[in-house]
């Protein structure tokens, strides 16, 4: 899968995280395009954190086997990295919702 395709997918999905931790935590909301944008930045930095962990794979067992020479059966769309992808960008998506959201209604609480 193509690093920029692997982008758009955690954005979006990062996206979407963003949202499901905002209607989770209703009193907490930070509205819908807050929540949104949050999530997007999140899913972004996650995906390059786990990438760099190594958690997720930056080229698939297609890329890999195209690197070697080998010539891949079919298209260049590994499951598995879509899979990893999606969950990696809607979870980090949703957890930098929620600490922001939390911090915001600490810093609210004090003032």
């Amino acid at each position: 899968m193509s690093e920029i395709v692997s982008l758009i997918i955690t954005l979006i999905s990062g996206a979407a995280g963003g949202n499901i931790a905002g209607s989770v935590l209703s009193e907490k909301n930070l509205g819908a395009l807050l929540n949104t944008v949050l999530g997007a930045l999140g899913g972004g930095v996650g995906d390059f954190i786990l990438r760099a962990l190594g958690v997720l794979a930056s080229t698939g067992a297609a890329g890999a086997a195209s690197a070697t020479g080998a010539v891949p059966a079919g298209s260049e769309l590994d499951i598995a990295a879509l899979i990893g992808s999606i969950a990696g960008g809607g979870i980090s998506g949703g957890i930098l919702t929620a600490i922001v959201a939390l911090i915001k209604d600490a810093l609210a609480k004090k003032m």
